[in-house]
Order: C-alpha cells, then sequence, then structure tokens
C-alpha cells in the first residue's frame, strides 16, 4: 500500500509500507484534549458527523445560514476556526441540545484561542502549526526517522545547520532562520509537561554518522540523544545498518492522544519538515503504519544497546578536538 506522506512545497513524496490489514476498534469514550489544533479538528468532524446524520448538504446549510458553501467547507476540513457563536448558530440549525450542545460549545471556545507556536505564522505554514499542535497536545509519540534526528531530540547548533541548509534550496532570511530554531528549541518542552509525553523513537543507524555541521556539533547531538534516553518517559532505539529491513520508507510520526478507549480523538499520521507537513488520519492508514512501527521496534537493538551504540559512535567519530566545518 502506499500512503502519501510528506508535502515539499508542491511536490509530494510517496512512502510505500509493506504491509496488508484492516483493523476495526469498537466504541469508546469522550475526553478533550487542551491543544487548540486538536480541539479544532475534532470540532469539525463533530460537526460534518452531525451534518451527515441529518442528511444535508453542506449547500443546504450554507443557504439556510446564509453562508457560502466554501465557509461551510472550510469550517468542517478545519481549514479556518469556527467562532463560537458561529458553531451556536449551527447548533441552533441542527436543533442540538443539552449535553452534547454544552461540550460542543466549551470545545468551539477553546479552539478559538491560540496556541504559541501560532505567533510563529511568518514563518510556519498553516499545515506546519498544526503538527505542531498535535505534537503539543499528543499523550504519547511514535516517531521512525531514517535521515536526521527528530526535531524534539535536536539540539540548538544541529537543528541551526539543518535549517541554515536548506537556504541552498529556498532562500531564508537570517532573521526568519533563527524563529525557525526558537520554535524547534520551544517544542521540545513537551518533554518535560506534565502529564508526561510518552515517546518513543527509533532512528536509523546511518543518522548518528550522517556529518551536520562540524564534529563538535555532532558529538554534542549524539551527547543530547544519549541524556534523552534517560528520560523515564522516552524510549530511544536504533535501526542498525546490518539487520534485515522489512519497512521502506520516508519518516514518520503517530501521535495518539488519550486513553486506547478514546475514539473522539483518533490517531494521526504525519511527516515532519522545514516549514511544511502533511497529515493522514485514516483508521486504515495509521493502523498501517503502526504496524509498521512496530516492525522497526522489533528489527532495531533494544534501548540499552542503542544507548551503547550512540555512546561509541560519538567517541569513535565525532570526538575530535577541532572543528572541522562542513560548510
Amino acid at each position: 500500500m502506499k500512503v502519501s506522506l510528506l508535502l515539499l512545497g508542491k511536490i509530494y513524496v510517496t512512502v510505500t509500507l509493506v504491509l496488508h490489514a484492516w483493523h476495526k476498534e469498537g466504541g469508546r469514550r469522550m475526553t478533550m484534549p487542551g491543544s487548540p489544533t486538536v480541539r479544532r479538528r475534532r470540532l469539525a468532524a463533530e460537526l460534518r458527523g452531525i451534518r451527515e446524520s441529518k442528511g444535508k448538504s453542506g449547500d443546504v446549510v450554507a443557504a439556510a445560514l446564509r453562508w457560502s458553501p466554501s465557509k461551510i467547507s472550510r469550517y468542517e476540513l478545519a481549514r479556518t476556526g469556527l467562532k463560537p457563536r458561529e458553531v451556536e448558530r449551527l447548533l441552533d440549525y441542527y436543533e442540538i441540545t443539552g449535553s452534547r450542545r454544552a461540550l460542543l460549545l466549551s470545545l468551539a471556545e477553546d479552539a478559538a484561542r491560540k496556541g504559541w507556536w501560532e505567533e510563529f505564522a511568518d514563518v510556519l505554514s498553516a499545515d506546519y502549526q498544526q503538527f505542531i499542535g498535535l505534537e503539543h497536545e499528543a499523550s504519547s509519540i511514535a516517531i521512525w526517522h531514517v535521515e536526521v534526528v527528530a526535531g524534539l531530540l535536536q539540539t540548538e547548533a544541529y537543528a541551526r545547520h539543518i535549517i541554515s541548509g536548506y537556504n541552498r534550496v529556498e532562500p531564508i532570511a537570517p532573521g526568519m532562520i533563527e524563529r525557525l530554531v526558537k520554535v524547534r528549541m520551544q517544542r521540545q518542552q513537551v518533554l518535560a509537561q506534565e502529564p508526561g509525553l510518552q515517546l518513543s523513537v527509533v532512528l536509523d543507524e546511518s543518522i548518528l554518522k550522517r556529518r551536520v555541521g562540524n564534529e563538535m556539533v555532532m558529538h554534542e547531538q549524539l551527547q543530547r540523544l544519549v541524556h534523552e534516553a534517560d528520560r523515564p518517559n522516552v524510549t530511544l532505539q536504533i535501526l542498525p545498518l546490518d539487520v534485515q529491513h522489512a519497512v521502506f520508507g520516508e519518516s514518520f510520526v503517530i501521535f495518539r492522544f488519550g486513553p486506547d478507549n478514546d475514539a473522539m480523538y483518533q490517531d494521526v499520521v504525519s511527516a515532519e519538515h522545514l516549514k511544511n507537513a502533511f497529515s493522514v488520519e485514516g483508521e486504515r492508514e495509521t493502523y498501517l503504519h503502526r504496524l509498521a512501527f512496530q516492525v522497526l521496534v522489533g528489527a532495531s537493538l533494544d534501548p540499552a544497546s542503542s544507548r551503547a551504540l550512540i555512546v561509541e559512535t560519538a567517541e569513535q567519530h565525532w570526538s575530535g578536538t577541532t572543528p572541522r566545518d562542513a560548510g
């Protein structure tokens, strides 16, 4: 099966998963995470579900409320924030009352708030802001990275070299580079927030040996990985180069929200890039990616052996005392 994961400008990169499975999960109870991004997505899904259950088209609803059909579409795709007053009008039209109405209005109030990342809208695409919002609210995150260290585990110097390097593809003003670095560092606060985020990361061994910056940058980055691996809420594993690979594809991230018996907040599979991200939320796609991640975990070194390999690589490859600029 092929799943489109990553948006680079106008170029779509396709991931091929050598997996064939289908999974259907039963009913679950409802809880309410606090990220405005997550709430907007869930509110949009709820309103779309209500409209469909009433047997009404978007055009009919738009005409009744004297809105444009595109406005309904943007709302239901979470492309535009829903103002609480407009949500109230929709619920009046759909004749939604009682506890469900109260829940949806509460969602609308919180969805109207801004996340810290929205202050960086000048350097972040809407898709990437959504990625950060999902990351901010997830109860657990599973990451497979094949080219560079995952953003949540990068040092500032390592991140700055990656972001600056993108300037060769698309010109970036120095001030914008620093703002992008600041965003990446601020994202890492989720590792220490309460309740604790459960983070599981699998990195390809090639990442440990791929030069980003000079030897000091690389040594510091690998030491950072060792430090993060000691966190009780972080599981870091390395996929060795000499093992048989069963899953081939680009990097991906799986966000999970709330307990396993919570259906209102489905898993989301996404891919992180410099300023863009692309997400898929279908049950089949997210299940296939969970299977893929389990295969990767099974083929990787255990956490203790992974930690030892990181330490060994840092000392053998990146312990030089004289910086050699990578250019």
